[in-house]
């Protein structure tokens, strides 16, 4: 068996005692009232809006999954954990394109929050492909986004009128131009369960004073677009190359951002000063950060953004928040990083590591990449995970018990929408 299989096994079985999350109770003066919140990111795709290079292809199903396997393989990815996505062929074209599971996945939503409180959302990035609100391909931007943005979530708003989705903003939202994301703000600011600060990035409370929580929302497409950096492959072993030996020999990439992409007037860095300073005077029980980029993933194909991004964050997050979440990875993860390299004035448990951008799109693991992750990052650890699938997070703050539950959910590929539970973890309360 594989190291990380074994890491795999091992934590599975760990956590197999954990208590899963039950359904809200209402609060007494003993009893204070608990917050659970569904997370879902990536959910932006469907057929109708497909990258226009994929189209021009003109693949057929076999030459679809031809050229996916070559790409695995290339990818130093092992064989045997091949997989292909549900495929969709247009029938104007005959092209192969992936099918989207936003429709799936928004019924599974709403089968959950049938069984239990869901008392909001929040929406991880990219909200709307291939290249966001004013791409230029001759499609009226209202309508892409009633169609990519409310259309996946009527079974759930139907039920929960009163439900606020809380988004950021991913990569593919800034795709086309700033004048995209102008219209996407704009959109959520016309409707009475969206919320996404113009400036894009922001913070709100949830919860009752003393049982209260604080999320602090990131663009952090924008944090990154003002670093430079590069992607590198990995070794055949799935070992991360050195990067400057990797520029000397030429292979390596330089992380390309396009000039409308690019921070005005140090606006990256505002968005830095703000979260260190408000997570550090928030007087919330509960601290919790989200954006669509990644800290730590087993993808295989994100770690480059991943180490800028945990240079720019991490030590803020390690002293004062109690989860990161993210999406970015079409998958389902949960990873935690124990800290150990910044100094903290208090000594906090792991830091929770929430992955679940699979709203809409699957990507698979790179398990040779994982393990050696795991050899060289003695402060990483990958606690679960689940690959070519849809599906969701939930997460309670559970004020009786001061402990972060969060579960993870999944939807067939057939498109039933079934709710399906994968499984369920709790944390300590870490923040002060």
């Amino acid at each position: 068996m594989s190291f990380y299989a074994v890491l795999l096994t091992t934590n599975l079985l760990a956590c197999s005692t954990e208590q899963t999350i039950s359904s809200v109770e209402e609060p007494t003066s003993n009893n204070p009232k608990n917050i659970t919140f569904i997370a879902f990111g990536d959910g932006g795709y469907h057929v109708d809006y497909p990258k226009l290079k994929d189209v021009e292809k003109r693949l057929s199903k076999q030459q679809y999954i031809n050229n996916e396997r070559q790409e695995w393989l290339e990818e130093h990815r092992p064989i045997e954990e091949f997989e292909t996505p549900p495929l969709y062929i247009i029938p104007e074209t005959n092209s192969t394109i992936e099918q989207g599971g936003s429709y799936a996945v928004g019924q599974a939503m709403a089968s959950l929050c049938q069984r239990k409180a869901c008392d909001f959302a929040i929406q991880l990035g990219d909200n709307i492909y291939p290249d966001g609100a004013d791409a230029n391909d001759g499609k009226d931007d209202q309508k892409r986004m009633d169609d990519l943005l409310l259309a996946p979530l009527k079974p759930l708003l139907s039920q929960s009128p009163e439900l606020v989705i809380y988004s950021a903003l991913g990569n593919h939202d800034w795709k086309s131009s700033r004048k995209g994301v102008a219209l996407q703000t704009q959109w959520m600011a016309e409707q009475a369960n969206f919320h996404l600060d113009a400036k894009g990035y922001y913070s709100y409370t949830q919860g009752e004073p003393g049982n209260d929580v604080e999320f602090f929302v990131l663009d952090t497409n924008m944090l990154l677009s003002g670093q430079t950096f590069y992607e590198v492959p990995l070794n055949p072993d799935g070992s991360e190359q050195n990067i400057a030996l990797a520029v000397k020999e030429g292979k390596a990439e330089l992380e390309h951002h396009s000039s409308h992409e690019l921070p005005l007037n140090g606006e990256d860095i505002t968005q830095l000063k703000w979260l260190e300073q408000g997570l550090k005077s928030s007087t919330a029980k509960w601290k919790i950060v989200y954006g669509h980029h990644i800290l730590w993933s087993i993808g295989g194909t994100k770690y480059d953004e991943g180490h800028v991004l945990r240079k720019l964050i991490l030590p803020n997050l390690c002293q004062y928040a109690d989860a990161y979440i993210a999406g970015h990875e079409h998958d389902l993860e949960l990873l935690s990083d124990d800290c150990s390299l910044y100094d903290s004035e208090t000594e906090n448990s792991p830091l929770p590591l929430i992955i679940s951008g699979a709203a809409s799109k699957m990507r698979g693991k790179h398990t040779p990449f994982a393990e050696q992750q795991a050899k060289r990052y003695p402060q990483y650890q990958l606690l679960w995970s689940k690959s070519f699938t849809w599906g969701f997070s939930s997460v309670t703050l559970n004020n009786k018990n001061d402990t972060l539950q969060v579960t993870f959910y999944s939807t067939p590929q057939n498109g039933s929408g079934e709710l399906i539970t994968e499984s369920a973890f709790s944390f300590e309360h870490r923040s002060f």
